[in-house]
């Protein structure tokens, strides 16, 4: 395939708006800013070198196909605990305020009333009054080689249905967004590109999704992920403690 001819499939080549994907799910293409991208890029480079590496948990038995590190609470096979007890009981590292900071942003940009219109409906200063309640306690950074997948799945390991904020930087990956039903259809794949902001909330907050595929070879020119992708997940967990 000639340079022009992969330009036909090249993430300029798709829809790139802000957009609602379905009532509660937020999609904001290129939601931060290359140097914000390296800078993260950078901290959780730092963060995998702390008390808890990056790790293929076990899921029914079988490592999962991406590697996982954690702030905040530690993501033990579909539960969170406050000590991993594979790496001789380490606490995980604590969630930086300017994480909290970060999730409070993209919780009131993903739902402005002009993105948002299906939910949750709020004026722009009842918008900004709950998004400043926003406290996300556990970040949970995975990172896929470019031939790792994550299948269907619902995120249901917190007390809280507060939204889940998704960052991502690296390869494009398909990120599938489903129902609150079942893993089957109706679901739909959305390109999710280095930069991209994701908030899914409401009456999607415990819809099934997942990654079926990444698009190896995708990341922008100077991305600091040249291989494979980085996806954070902020959440607030309802959990005092476990």
């Amino acid at each position: 395939m000639t340079e022009d001819e992969t330009g036909l499939f090249s993430d300029d080549a798709f829809e790139r708006q802000p957009r609602e994907i379905v009532a509660g799910v937020v999609h904001i293409p290129g939601w931060l800013s290359a140097y914000q991208q390296r800078w993260i890029a950078g901290q959780w480079e730092q963060w995998g070198r702390g008390p808890i590496p990056p790790h293929s948990p076990l899921v029914n038995g079988h490592p999962m196909s991406v590697r996982l590190t954690t702030l905040g609470w530690h993501w033990e096979a579909g539960r969170l605990t406050r000590r991993a007890r594979e790496f001789g009981d380490a606490a995980p590292l604590p969630m930086p305020d300017w994480l909290i900071r970060l999730g409070r942003m993209a919780v009131e940009d993903a739902f402005s009333p002009l993105t948002a219109q299906s939910w949750p409906g709020l004026g722009q200063q009842e918008l900004k009054a709950w998004a400043d309640s926003y406290e996300p306690d556990v970040a949970l950074i995975n990172y896929y080689e470019p031939s790792a997948k994550m299948g269907m799945h619902q995120d249901k390991d917190e007390r809280s249905s507060e939204p889940v904020v998704s960052v991502s930087v690296g390869d494009t990956a398909l990120f599938r967004v489903g129902n609150p039903q079942t893993k089957s259809k109706p679901y739909q794949d959305v390109r999710l590109a280095s930069g991209d902001l994701v908030v899914f909330g409401g009456p999607s907050r415990f819809m099934f999704h997942g990654v079926p595929k990444i698009l190896p070879n995708t990341a922008p020119k100077g991305c600091p992920v040249e291989r494979g992708r980085f996806n954070m997940t902020l959440r607030m967990t309802g959990w005092d403690d476990r």
